[in-house]
């Protein structure tokens, strides 16, 4: 069986687009995941993603255990801290926030959430986390006293991306942050892209299907959506399947 960073890297190759639908375990509720998963089922979400900045009621083993019931739709742990570990999923972007210096957030989860992985059979993929600004300032930016990068800024946030390629990163995530006013610039996507020798994830503010499709063309290799997909209707109506 393959793993998921291969499925990846094979859809890479065909240029094949993919979208990961992120289930913060705050925000959604248990009883309406059956619900949720037959929009999903109906659109054109390959990967989930779940987790969030915070889970303050530990809800995310539950709601993985919940999505796995009702899906066959690879599920992928996108973890705020180490108390967002469960083995009940398939796979972890095992994450280091790149464009900020704060060690808690580079290494020091990383160290905490290592005895728990040892022992998980958790596919584990790292992934160079780069927060980039979307003019509003985010959960992301509160949790981890971290700012974001200007999207001015193109040199540098290519470099951070560059940077984690070269320190064994698999991925590189580029975030604007949730519910994002400005989603990432197709330039600075097209720009990271062509710099890269590994594929490169975008989410962050993306609430139109032109605003998925300019991310697409630049080459993204897979885009994130969270809030959009659950409460805009026309925005799923037309992520369906053709």
């Amino acid at each position: 069986m393959s793993s998921i960073y291969q499925d990846i890297l094979l859809s890479k190759a065909k240029k094949k687009k993919l979208l990961a639908v992120l289930i913060d375990p705050e925000k959604v509720n248990l009883s309406s995941i059956s619900e949720l998963f037959e929009k999903i089922h109906q659109s054109i979400a390959t990967h989930i993603f779940v987790g969030g900045s915070t889970d303050k009621n530990h809800q995310t083993e539950k709601v993985v255990v919940a999505i796995k019931k009702v899906t066959s739709l690879p599920v992928i742990l996108f973890p705020g801290d180490v108390n967002q570990i469960t083995d009940k999923a398939d796979g972890i972007l095992f994450l280091s926030l790149l464009s900020g210096r704060n060690p808690e957030y580079l290494i020091e989860q990383q160290i905490k959430a290592a005895p728990i992985l040892s022992k998980s059979d958790l596919e584990i993929i790292p992934t160079g986390y780069i927060l980039i600004d979307g003019n509003k300032e985010t959960a992301v930016q509160k949790v981890s006293n971290t700012k974001p990068i200007p999207q001015s800024k193109i040199k540098l946030i290519i470099d951070t991306a560059l940077a984690g390629q070269f320190s064994g990163k698999k991925l590189i995530y580029l975030e604007a942050g949730s519910g994002a006013l400005v989603p990432a610039d197709s330039t600075i996507v097209n720009l990271v892209v062509n710099s890269l020798q590994i594929p490169l994830i975008v989410g962050g503010g993306i609430k139109y299907k032109q605003q998925l499709n300019e991310v697409f063309n630049a080459g993204a290799d897979m885009v994130v959506i969270g809030t959009a997909f659950e409460n805009d209707v026309s925005f799923f109506n037309e992520l369906k399947k053709q």
